[in-house]
């Protein structure tokens, strides 16, 4: 059992988390805040949408969690698409948040900014109210898609002025979103917790290196994670150019493990610039596979441009690096720093050349590469480690729950009280 009463411990008490951005389990974070409050007592539900090849039941009981699922398309093109998605999301969320019934938290992971509109229901009946804020939304809409501080962008930014003001507590992925929590969103510092994401240890355990993954070349280089238009695939495939044109270096394979929106034009762009030998698109795989393509990396590649958002958000796959004991090469963002240190080396921001020499220099020191991947494992076991982000949920959970009155878990029907302000 984890922690106590002081301490987030959830003995009788009912929490729901809402997600739409991913399903779950797939989505790790969630999971592994799942999975934190199931063994410290909570009785954990989710709502979120069904995955395409996985998590595809309408309703499951993973290892105790309970998981609520709806269909939904994801959006593609402008705004508009995403006006569509995040309506069906929200209807959906409602509908099945009064299937679940009251709770004593409902915790809502963005984006969109617009779950809170969801939990009204439940916090009428006591609810307390957490914030999971993965991505600041109004910073994630100007470097998507370029418009501008326009009317949509004065939209989001009320949306997420809302949803602070909404919440009893804030969870932050880091410092700079607890900074902005607290600058813009007008938060008291001691309402605001940083929960950092860390990658789930069991799932990233080296295997021996497989050299045929390397396609007859000496060296692999690999990139993993989502492909959208402000992940910076097509920053890594222009440098990957650079690196054979301008440095001469064929010695490499590279293989780019994800999927997303930009997945089809970065496949033809990699056609353009005459990378298809050298250059393999997975999709998504199985989590054997990928162990075994970052098992074998000599360098892997984290080329999220320099942006309002990308600057201060923590990376998934520059963790996920890390514990597989790899050495980076990224573009010099504030956050990118903080999380990685001395396990990247780091390229002037969008520096193409730059970071094909990074890579080229990297590729020839093979004393370097392994010094820089034991500095990322020790800190992803040490101060980045997902037990550190366990004691801060919980915290949160009990600065949420404070004088909070309990319900039973088999008694849905019994309300918590919201004290009075």
């Amino acid at each position: 059992m984890l922690g106590n009463a002081s301490s987030g411990d959830g003995r009788g008490r009912r929490a729901l988390i809402l997600v739409e951005n991913l399903s779950v389990p797939f989505d790790r974070r969630v999971w592994q805040e799942c999975t934190t409050l199931r063994d410290a007592g909570w009785e954990v539900h989710v709502i979120c949408p069904r995955g395409e090849k996985r998590d595809t039941e309408p309703e499951a009981v993973v290892d105790g969690v309970r998981i609520h699922r709806y269909p939904l398309r994801a959006a593609t093109g402008g705004p508009a698409g995403y006006l569509r998605e995040y309506g069906t999301a929200l209807w959906h969320t409602a509908r099945l948040a009064r299937k679940v019934g009251p709770v004593h938290v409902v915790h809502a992971c963005n984006p969109p900014d617009l779950l809170f509109l969801a939990a009204r229901w439940l916090r009428r009946r006591g609810a307390r109210f957490v914030f999971d804020q993965h991505d600041l939304v109004p910073e994630l809409y100007l470097s998507r898609f370029g418009r501008g501080e326009d009317l949509l962008y004065r939209a989001v930014c009320a949306l997420e002025r809302r949803t602070y003001r909404a919440a009893d507590v804030v969870l932050a992925t880091n410092e700079s979103y607890r900074d902005v929590a607290i600058r813009r969103g007008g938060r008291q510092p001691k309402d605001v917790f940083v929960v950092r994401s860390a990658p789930a240890i069991e799932r990233f355990q080296p295997v021996p290196p497989e050299p045929e993954l390397k396609q007859g070349k000496p060296h692999l280089l690999c990139y993993l994670g989502v492909m959208g238009p402000q992940d910076g695939v097509d920053y890594a495939l222009r440098a990957l150019a650079k690196l054979r044109d301008e440095l001469g270096r064929t010695d490499w394979h590279a293989v780019f493990v994800g999927a997303g929106d930009a997945f089809d034009a970065m496949v033809e762009l990699s056609r353009r610039l005459g990378l298809s030998e050298q250059v393999q698109f997975t999709g998504r795989i199985p989590d054997a596979d990928l162990v075994r393509y970052l098992s074998t990396a000599d360098v892997c590649l984290s080329p999220d441009p320099r942006n309002p958002l990308n600057d201060v958000s923590t990376m998934n796959k520059v963790l996920e690096y890390m514990a597989m004991g790899r050495p980076i090469v990224s573009f010099d963002l504030k956050e990118a720093r903080v999380s990685a240190g001395d396990a990247a080396v780091y390229a002037p921001a969008d520096d193409e050349a730059e970071f094909a020499g990074l890579v080229a220099r990297l590729l020839d020191d093979p004393e370097q590469r392994a010094r820089m991947g034991k500095i990322g494992q020790e800190r992803v076991s040490g101060p980045l480690s997902w037990r550190n982000s366990q004691a801060s949920l919980l915290a949160a959970y009990a600065a949420a729950c404070r004088d909070h009155a309990p319900v039973r878990a088999g008694d849905p029907n019994r309300e918590g009280k919201r004290p009075r302000r």
